[in-house]
């Protein structure tokens, strides 16, 4: 069968790999659509280690095709796979904070991912997707859920005013999830058409980033924020975000900051997280029941994910799909393997 692998570096090869092994308990799942991840395209450019080579990828949706014992979705059923790794047997484990096992990792990254024809999981970590979730938006299911376990971090109230700093993927989601909340949300970014789809999506108000702290006087009559979000990943937005957030407010840092080769800038404002007395929120990942909600929520059709997927290719044209996902013109990129 057909697996996209990086080899190298930089190196992306399309190749034939033997069928998986699903043992007497796993699923086999026939994968239909997968999504490209910051973290495939880190692992691409080999800014994430990995050991080589390694098939890539952990959003999927697919097809159960093998049940072997009859337990979990029957064969026919149309799944999300949970993509981490998890030893529950760690303390972390024990009290369900599988997101954080001390020994876990992810598909994609720790062992061979989805972008293949098929996979086995196991029946505990699989969801069922209903039909009614068309196929581009279920390409967003597993991020949507990692937007989700961020957002139960924060208790926001309708009334109140979240800005969202960056409206890429995560960012577009992070305005509907809030809007469904009652919030009213200020979009920032520097792309306009970002902002017009944010407001199409429900964003009260959009700003470039240098407007922003005008836009958000103006929609707060001065107060500020009460919640705001980093999507960018950037030191430099962080900082932006403590420097909106208003006095008592709360800042989710949902882009992941490493430090060096992440838009690192010249630091934090620090007497300000401290004047403000700011709660600063990290989210990691997401739990299985992170993911069910997602898809509850997104077969209610009060989501509008199809106008984030912007670009679906083939496996075959792995290497411009990865192309596409730094390309301005772009938000999230899908492959389907049919």
């Amino acid at each position: 069968m057909k697996a996209a692998r990086v080899a190298a570096p930089n190196d992306i090869e399309l190749v034939e790999v033997e069928p998986p092994a699903s043992g007497d308990r796993l699923l086999t799942v026939k994968v239909d659509t997968v999504g490209i991840c910051g973290t495939d395209v880190k692992i691409l450019h080999g800014q994430i280690p990995v050991e080589y080579p390694r098939v890539l990828g952990h959003e999927v949706i697919g097809t159960v095709v093998r049940s072997p014992d009859g337990t979990g979705p029957a064969p026919g059923s149309r799944v999300l796979i949970d993509p981490a790794i998890t030893c529950g047997r760690c303390d972390m484990c024990r009290q369900g904070r599988t997101n954080l096992c001390l020994v876990g990792g992810l598909l994609g990254r720790d062992q061979d991912g989805v972008f293949t024809e098929l996979v086995t999981a196991d029946p505990s970590r699989v969801l069922p997707v209903p039909d009614s979730i068309s196929r581009p938006a279920a390409g967003l299911l597993q991020v949507l859920g990692t937007c989700i376990h961020a957002q139960r971090r924060v208790a926001v109230f309708p009334g109140q005013t979240a800005a969202v700093i960056g409206l890429g993927v995560s960012g577009q989601l992070m305005v509907q999830l809030l809007r469904e909340r009652g919030v009213q949300v200020v979009g920032i970014t520097r792309s306009e058409w970002k902002r017009e789809l944010a407001s199409r999506s429900g964003a009260a108000a959009t700003a470039a980033p240098a407007d922003a702290a005008k836009v958000l006087a103006e929609v707060t009559d001065g107060r500020g924020p009460e919640l705001v979000v980093e999507a960018v990943g950037k030191e430099s937005s962080l900082a932006a975000a403590i420097d909106l957030a208003a006095p008592g407010g709360e800042v989710l840092v949902f882009g992941t900051l490493t430090g060096a080769g992440t838009g690192a800038g010249t630091g934090l404002p620090y007497y300000q997280m401290y004047f403000k007395e700011l709660t600063i929120h990290n989210p990691r990942a997401a739990l299985l029941d992170d993911y069910a909600a997602g898809i509850r929520l997104a077969a209610t059709g009060r989501l509008d994910l199809e106008p984030i997927v912007t670009h679906q290719l083939g496996l075959a044209d792995a290497r411009r799909a990865f192309e596409l996902v730094d390309d301005p013109s772009s938000l999230k990129v899908l492959m389907h393997l049919d």
